[in-house]
């Protein structure tokens, strides 16, 4: 039986994606990736992404916000933010892969990528991922968060899920108030409506508490670390902790801006 790894927002960055394969030693017929979101947006190689993960048996894709929107397009020929928001990069990518016109006005990209000229293959794999994933150990993996006073099944807005950043921030106020009454030894867990054991998130860059390192707040572990700016690419393997990561993503790009 294979290991079992989680990686985090990869925006674009195929470099770092195989780098952090090869330094962790996944094996693609064999272990199991759990991608957290957020393939699109950033870097220029999103379609090789896409490729890529395709090629691992064992793949579990979670829906992030940026491929939400690309999604969008996907669905309705539309880009909801015109190409912004490191949308530019992946609207690069694709041109660039299908042999495709573009170019930059003032308030956005004009294209002439169609929707209907993305692959089928990478039109299904936006499609169908899965808005969070919980396994047989009741760890969860999902993009943003989730209302924690709810039953997963029964969350009123699923945008949330892609969404949120008020469960990790509550998870950061919650832990330094427990570590402050009982100690860092302390076994600290984030109380949710249903039995969860450990959550798994992106999203919210661990960038903005000055690290590239994944964080860990009560039972929940951060592994966005930067790569859709200038940080690095994670993977972990979610039973022994052990990651390994890419090198920085902004000299794997050294001619490109990401999303900064």
């Amino acid at each position: 039986m294979g290991k079992i790894y989680a990686m985090g927002d990869i925006h674009g960055a195929h470099k770092a994606l195989v780098q952090c394969l090869e330094r962790s030693g996944f094996n693609k017929e064999e272990d199991t990736l759990i991608q957290l979101g957020d393939v699109a947006d950033g870097w220029s190689e999103v379609y090789q992404c896409v490729e890529e993960l395709l090629t691992i048996t064992n793949l579990i894709k979670i829906k992030g916000n940026h491929d939400d929107w690309f999604n969008d397009f996907l669905l309705w020929n539309s880009h909801p933010c015109d190409w912004q928001q490191g949308g530019d990069g992946t609207l690069k990518s694709y041109c660039n892969s299908l042999d495709k016109m573009y170019y930059a006005r003032m308030s956005g990209y004009t294209t002439s990528l169609l929707d209907t000229d993305i692959p089928v293959s990478h039109r299904e794999f936006f499609n169908k991922q899965a808005k969070y994933y919980k396994d047989e150990m009741n760890r969860l993996f999902v993009h943003g968060g989730f209302n924690r006073h709810e039953l997963l099944k029964d969350q009123t807005h699923q945008h949330v899920f892609w969404w949120d950043r008020d469960l990790w921030n509550s998870a950061l106020s919650f832990e330094g108030t427990k570590r402050g009454l009982f100690g860092r030894e302390h076994n600290i867990k984030f109380k949710c409506k249903e039995e969860i054991s450990e959550i798994f998130i992106g999203h919210t860059t661990t960038m903005m508490w000055d690290t590239d390192k994944p964080m860990k707040a009560a039972n929940i572990w951060n592994l966005d670390t930067g790569a859709g700016f200038s940080g690095k690419l994670t993977i972990m393997d979610v039973d022994t902790k052990e990651y390994w990561q890419s090198d920085l993503v902004q000299e794997l790009y050294p001619n490109e801006s990401g999303r900064n």
